[in-house]
């Protein structure tokens, strides 16, 4: 009887590494359970109804996975998001500096009194 080994090690490291290693990691974990659902077909040692189970298991397992891939993803576009949003503020009129022509400094002004 075949087990399932590595393939029960989900990565449930949400706050730890960086998501770039984190997408890198779900995603060979992804292939490896894929690789094994192909290979369990092919394992004459396990009943039907074994191999059913077995397969539900993993195709679960490769389920989370994806949720987490797509969690993680959705993380990095929200920080992309925040980041453009944050470049985007110092453009507007309000921090320009003063040049002292038109928008006068503490050190170069007129006073006008009539």
């Amino acid at each position: 009887m075949s087990t399932i080994g590595s393939s029960s090690s989900v990565a449930s490291s949400s706050g730890s590494g960086s998501s770039a290693s984190q997408t890198t990691s779900i995603t060979k974990q992804i292939i490896a359970l894929e690789n094994q659902l192909k290979s369990l077909s092919d394992d004459h040692e396990l009943t039907d109804e074994q191999k059913s189970e077995q397969q539900q298991m993993i195709e679960g397992q490769i389920a989370m996975l994806q949720a987490q891939l797509a969690q993680i993803q959705q993380q990095q576009a929200e920080k992309a998001a925040e980041k453009q949003e944050a470049s985007k503020q110092p453009d507007s009129g309000s921090s320009k500096v003063a040049d002292g022509v038109n928008r006068p400094t503490a050190t170069n002004t007129l006073n006008v009194y009539i």
